[in-house]
């Protein structure tokens, strides 16, 4: 038996390779298990590709780019296999390698300016430096500081995203490295790798090494060293950064990114968080950003500058729209130094809120709001400045917001006169020859009044204000309050529930949080659905097999009957419909049926097809019931396969067996729920309605009068409410605990071949 289990098994690729007398590295690159290998660490594999001349090979492919004549496998496949044995991480590979300072020499030769940098070598260097920088930290930083130079043109090559990755945890920008080897990467805050970033503002035009250099300043305020945090936001650093971002003959993209880097700053949980939880934390929770007091002072030296770039009087450039044209558009610049200012004045500071009223940036960017009515991103910083000014403890700010910068009475005006301006020495002009549309900021403004309402009931100082200006009060009262009473989408009654206040909770959470389901009992009522095929839309044989299932095979779990809720809250709605319509016409046959297809069972047992309400099979029959409910089965079974179409019926949607009482009394009448009412005897115009229903469905499905009279004299049997009336009890209506009530589902659909049922009489 060990003989014929050892002969099934095969030998890896790799192992024949090792296993000849002279193989080279190519070969075993050319082969694709030798990843899986180097990660199950086979020791010959591992002990052939630790030798000092394989390893320097391996560098070659990763820095070296590749001959024009040479084979595909050699310019794609060789690199990228080579990078991934190294980022296998075997430590005994990653020891040779930095422990051999050629090899170290030759990896590093990829950033020598002569050295040509494809980006995809630049990937696979990358990849290999930072696994040693994980791994292999301390030999690596010491052999970084013994070559200070590669520092500088890690930096000169920060254009490349790959290079850039490498820098930023070079420097200990990330949270991880700088903790656990402190003292290796103590050397790093000595050097000036911060100024030579920076520098690279001025000496390249390239908006990639812009964004870059800015990404690595950024995560340099998160996660740095202290001092390298400390030389970071210093007054000092923050000027040489202005410098360079205002210098008129500098491109717009070194002062988005420079800004970026003043508002990591001021900010630095705000590139993390995302711009949702940054908006959310602005305006709900008020001013909780903190920032070193002399970093905001050397912001503020620059503020005047950056305010004069908010002119757009004298730019002559012109953006086409859908609505018009923009002369000149805002313009990714403008919109930064926005955003730079609604962080500034979440900072809180004293002497930055003065420094606003002073140069009055607050109506200049107020200005801007009501200029650019469908800039969306623009309204957004906007409102956080607002709100952050009216939530400021500092009464100047909120006299100046108030009275100077007039935001009540502007409010009002933009309320009223809601239509875009044909002026067109204004910013944003209509199109010609089409009416003005209506301006996009309304919004906003209904979000800022509601914030005055709201601050107004704290702040004696916006109260008194509010309560001054008797137009407001009147707006308030006929348009604020209505549009609030309108656009609270928690009062909407688009399918959802209307007394559901709970705003923290997602929309997509709240279906099922407020009802109460018993998960277990209707997942049970599912595997029943399906066992008996209710849900079935095959053919008959696999609706028959679906019969001989067992309970395992249409097991649902909670979280699978959660999903169909909605589905069984659907045919809830559908079943009471039903009901209601069934109301007045309880013994009408099924329209499924034909005249004379009606199931007579004894008068001990009530059949029920259809929907239960819940769903449950609740066979309370004794033993006897249990023999008579098999007959009945075995009767129907046989007459449908005397039918002749070769077809069998489709199951039925639901099968209910109730016992009635005792006593037999046959003025019981069963309602559409299945409930059985005691003591309620039918009238005689029940009994004609019955007898209309009747003749109106058989007019429906197609026979006459006269034939059903036919087919009631050949079987008198084929009609029990008849046969009770010609038995002399009158009295008897037609539902009577004898009769069945039929699946209301399908009342009103078109009848079809598979839905009619030809089932003899089995009347007492």
């Amino acid at each position: 038996m060990f003989w014929r289990m050892a002969g099934l098994s095969t030998t890896s690729p790799v192992e024949t390779i090792l296993d000849k007398e002279n193989f080279t590295l190519e070969e075993l690159l050319d082969e694709d298990e030798i990843i899986q290998e180097c990660k199950a660490l086979n020791g010959r594999l591992i002990n052939f590709l630790r030798e000092r001349t394989q390893v320097e090979q391996l560098i070659r492919y990763i820095v070296e780019e590749a001959p024009e004549d040479s084979e595909k496998r050699r310019t794609f496949k060789f690199p990228f296999i080579a990078c991934e044995i190294f980022t296998c991480e075997v430590d005994i590979i990653l020891k040779t390698l930095v422990e051999d300072e050629e090899s170290m020499n030759l990896l590093f030769s990829f950033v020598e300016p002569e050295h040509p940098h494809i980006t995809l070598l630049a990937g696979y260097f990358s990849k290999v430096v930072i696994s040693l920088l994980l791994r292999k930290t301390v030999p690596f930083m010491h052999y970084i500081q013994a070559h200070q130079d590669i520092v500088k043109k890690l930096v000169d090559l920060i254009g490349i995203t790959s290079i850039m990755e490498v820098l930023i945890r070079l420097i200990g920008a990330d949270e991880h490295m700088y903790t656990n080897y402190m003292e290796a990467m103590q050397w790093i805050e000595d050097t000036d790798v911060l100024e030579m970033i920076v520098d690279k503002f001025n000496s390249s035009d390239s908006p990639e090494v812009h964004v870059n250099a800015a990404e690595t300043l950024c995560a340099s305020t998160r996660f740095a060293p202290p001092g390298l945090s400390a030389k970071i936001s210093s007054p000092s650093f923050i000027g040489r950064l202005f410098r360079h971002a205002l210098e008129d003959s500098r491109p717009k993209s070194v002062l988005v990114n420079s800004l970026s880097v003043c508002i990591s700053l001021l900010d630095p949980k705000r590139q993390t968080l995302g711009m949702y939880h940054t908006y959310n934390r602005q305006v709900t929770q008020g001013s909780t950003v903190t920032a070193n007091p002399e970093t905001i002072e050397g912001m503020l030296e620059s503020l005047s500058d950056l305010l004069k770039l908010l002119d757009v009087s004298s730019a002559e450039n012109v953006l086409l729209t859908t609505y018009g044209k923009l002369q000149p558009p805002l313009g990714k610049h403008r919109l930064k130094i926005v955003e730079f200012i609604s962080v500034l004045v979440t900072v809180g500071s004293e002497a930055a809120e003065k420094e606003l009223i002073r140069l009055g940036a607050v109506q200049r960017i107020l200005d801007l709001f009501f200029e650019y009515p469908y800039n969306n991103f623009l309204h957004h910083h906007i409102e956080s400045i607002l709100m952050s000014c009216l939530e400021s403890k500092n009464a100047p700010l909120i006299d100046h917001l108030l009275q100077e910068c007039n935001l009540v009475t502007r409010i009002l005006e933009a309320e009223k006169n809601n239509k875009l301006e044909t002026d067109s020495n204004k910013p944003t002009v209509p199109a010609e020859g089409r009416s003005p549309p209506r301006t996009g900021n309304i919004g906003h403004l209904t979000r800022i009044s509601n914030k005055l309402v709201q601050l107004g009931n704290s702040c004696s100082q916006i109260q008194a204000y509010l309560q001054e200006n008797s137009e407001w009060n009147d707006w308030y009262t006929n348009v604020l309050s209505k549009q609030n009473a309108v656009e609270n989408v928690y009062q909407w009654a688009c399918g959802r529930p209307t007394a559901l206040h709970d705003r923290n909770r997602d929309s997509d959470d709240d279906d099922y949080q407020d009802r109460d389901y018993d998960v277990a009992a209707l997942a049970n009522n599912l595997s029943q659905a399906f066992r008996y095929g209710i849900y079935s839309n095959d053919d008959i044989d696999e609706a028959h097999g679906s019969l001989e299932r067992d309970d395992e095979d249409v097991y649902f779990d909670d979280e699978s009957a959660e999903v169909v809720l909605s589905s069984l809250r659907l045919g809830d709605d559908q079943e009471r419909i039903a009901n209601e319509r069934s109301t007045g016409s309880l013994a009408s046959p099924s329209p499924n049926t034909e005249g004379d297809d009606v199931i007579n069972c004894s008068s001990d047992d009530n059949v029920i097809v259809g929907e239960d309400d819940d769903l449950v099979d609740t066979a309370t029959s004794s033993p006897e019931t249990g023999t008579k409910s098999e007959d009945a089965t075995r009767l129907m079974s046989e007459n449908s396969r005397e039918t002749g179409d070769g077809e069998t019926d489709k199951p039925p949607e639901w099968v209910e067996w109730r016992e009635t009482s005792d006593s037999g009394d046959p003025t019981d009448v069963v309602l559409p729920n299945g409930e059985i009412q005691v003591g309620s005897k039918p009238s005689e115009s029940d009994v004609a309605e019955s007898s209309s229903s009747t003749d109106e469905l058989e007019k429906n499905d197609g026979t006459s009068a006269e034939e059903s009279r036919a087919s009631t004299d050949e079987n008198p049997s084929s009609d029990p409410s008849k046969q009770e009336l010609d038995n002399g009890n009158p009295s008897l209506g037609p539902t009577t605990s004898n009769d069945v009530v039929m699946a209301e589902g399908t009342e009103g659909a078109p009848e079809t071949k598979d839905d009619k049922k030809d089932v003899n009489q089995t009347g007492n």
